[in-house]
């Protein structure tokens, strides 16, 4: 079975190097949607509490909601950097406080100071997909991954293998000690 859970994201970006509308930097609502399978958790009745979901995929999807999100060769990264600098936000501002934590991978790194997103590929529906999958893979069972952005929409579907062991009380991942960090239980 699954549980299913869905994330608006604000996020501007543009395609470097692509003979079309999209080389102009323009901004989206996206909306992901992410299917997580496993069995059902006896005692709680449920795949997975999707507020934990939603708790564990916004931990890094919050990276991208008011981001810019640019390929680390588009020249108008140092231009951006640069202003940042310059205004002094480019360490971060008392006004960012919706940020995730830095992470750096074979497709992207995350700026969140400075709410910025650099990209190895060209920022498509597909690609973060692709992202969001690496991110949360260890941390998720994910089965599906649907993003729509505009009249663009990607969806890919992934093989779970295995199950996460989980609290029989709230349904969350028990720690490596088999303790539930949300209410205690033991195992």
């Amino acid at each position: 079975m699954k549980s299913v859970t869905t994330f608006n994201l604000q996020y501007a970006h543009r395609f470097y190097g692509f003979c079309g509308e999209a080389q102009y930097l323009h901004g989206h609502t996206g909306i992901m949607t992410i299917e997580v399978e496993d069995s059902i958790n006896e005692g709680v009745n449920m795949v997975f509490p999707c507020n934990e979901i939603k708790k564990t995929a916004w931990s890094v999807l919050k990276n991208f909601d008011h981001a810019l999100i640019l390929r680390q060769d588009d020249p108008l990264l140092p231009a951006i950097l640069a202003v940042y600098e310059k205004q002094g936000i480019r360490d971060g501002a008392p006004t960012n406080t919706m940020r995730g934590y830095a992470f750096k991978t074979d497709l992207a790194m995350a700026y969140p100071k400075c709410r910025l997103v650099v990209t190895k590929e060209t920022m498509t529906v597909e690609g973060m997909i692709k992202i969001t999958y690496d991110l949360l893979k260890d941390k998720l069972n994910i089965s599906k991954i649907t993003f729509v952005s505009g009249d663009n929409t990607a969806t890919e579907d992934f093989t779970v293998t295995g199950t996460i062991d989980r609290c029989p009380r709230c349904g969350i991942e028990l720690d490596e000690c088999g303790i539930c960090p949300k209410c205690g239980y033991f195992k």
